[in-house]
């Protein structure tokens, strides 16, 4: 794919069950609590988040891949929130429907991570 930014977002089962509900074209709407809507721009963060967060958290933790419009994208703040692999898109909740609207092609499951 020609002009677009892959991203990687670390998710538990919740999250996934509303992406799935979505055709696996869309993310869910935040809670109130959650301002920001932030993938990560590698796989090994995402990978780390589900692995050592989501799964002793919510019993399961996935990582999914999906590609944005790369001009779209770069309206949006990569934040280092840690070592300096550690990069997220910030997007604001309010406006991750337009974010969804850019996305390009389907929301893909890379990796699950489950209880043994």
């Amino acid at each position: 794919m020609r002009d677009v930014l892959t991203l990687w977002r670390p998710t538990g089962p919740e999250e996934l069950a509303l992406v799935r509900e979505s055709g696996w074209r869309a993310w869910p709407p935040r809670l109130p609590e959650q301002p920001i809507f932030y993938p990560v721009l590698n796989e090994d963060y995402a990978v780390r988040v589900a692995r050592d967060w989501n799964l002793p958290r919510d019993g399961e933790g996935h990582v999914t891949r999906f590609h944005v419009d790369a001009a779209f994208a770069a309206r949006y703040p990569v934040r280092q929130a840690g070592g300096r692999t550690i990069l997220e898109l910030w997007v604001p909740a309010e406006e991750l429907d337009g974010f969804n609207a850019h996305i390009r092609g389907p929301i893909e499951l890379v990796r699950s991570f489950l209880p043994e």
